[in-house]
């Protein structure tokens, strides 16, 4: 055993040695150029953190950076927004153009804060002109922690693999205990009609979820709904995260 345990170190390390040889790579250059960008997260962290602390109760608006203004997907996001808005909810997108744009023009023509967490991208991401509240991030998993660590609900629009991604973050949060139970609205049903299908025929039948997994959502078509459904969820508890919620969201 000891032999094989030494057999198999060496060629670990040998295997290291040609790796460094073939990119060039100094290792310790490298630690020391990662261990300081430590500083720029935490950073992003405690900017987040500071500026969102107080634009509670808020709503994070999820959605395609490619729906253009006049689709009925946009005017949906735009008037949910601003239904939300009027409501008293500050409202939270990713600041791009798209379902984002549509999102923080509804809030910014409503009476509650239009804030935008914009994400540094090589294409696609130009701020749009509808933030109240522009933060920048260069990382996706801090700008993430800001979508739900401020977020009374939920509402996904149509989108990609940026959209679905934040979508099965925020399942898997709740589903996990991780965060707080809250509304989770998916607007369009003929648009995620076919992703719950599959969920239901392929995920649960091969026990990968459960049926009481689909209770994390709600799918709904009209502005309107979504602000109904929110609000029916919030008709007999506090808006506001209880203590017990606040210690979950430090442990995100």
């Amino acid at each position: 055993m000891t032999e094989k345990k030494s057999a198999k170190n060496t060629a670990t390390q040998n295997a290291t040695n040609i790796t460094l040889k073939n990119t060039g790579c100094n290792p310790d250059a490298e630690l020391n150029r990662e261990s300081w960008r430590v500083f720029k997260i935490m950073s992003e962290f405690v900017e987040g953190f500071e500026q969102l602390s107080y634009i509670k109760p808020a709503v994070s608006i999820f959605g395609s950076s490619r729906e253009k203004p006049g689709s009925q997907d946009y005017k949906n996001a735009m008037d949910v927004a601003r239904l939300l808005s009027d409501a008293g909810f500050s409202i939270i997108s990713g600041g791009g153009p798209g379902i984002m744009e549509a999102a923080n023009r509804g809030g910014f023509e409503g009476k509650s804060v239009s804030v935008g967490l914009n994400i540094e991208l090589p294409k696609e991401q130009t701020p749009n002109s509808y933030q109240d509240l522009s933060i920048n991030f260069s990382h996706f998993f801090t700008r993430k922690v800001m979508f739900v660590k401020y977020a009374a609900a939920y509402v996904v629009c149509p989108g990609g693999f940026g959209t679905l991604d934040e979508m099965a973050e925020m399942f898997t949060l709740v589903q996990t205990g991780k965060t707080p139970k809250i509304p989770i609205i998916l607007m369009n049903k003929t648009f995620w009609q076919p992703l719950i299908t599959w969920f239901d025929d392929t995920l649960c039948k091969r026990n990968m979820i459960t049926k009481e997994d689909f209770n994390l959502f709600k799918v709904v078509d009209e502005p309107q709904q979504a602000l109904d459904e929110i609000m029916k969820f919030y008709e007999n508890r506090n808006v506001n995260p209880t203590n017990e919620d606040l210690e979950k969201l430090l442990h995100l």
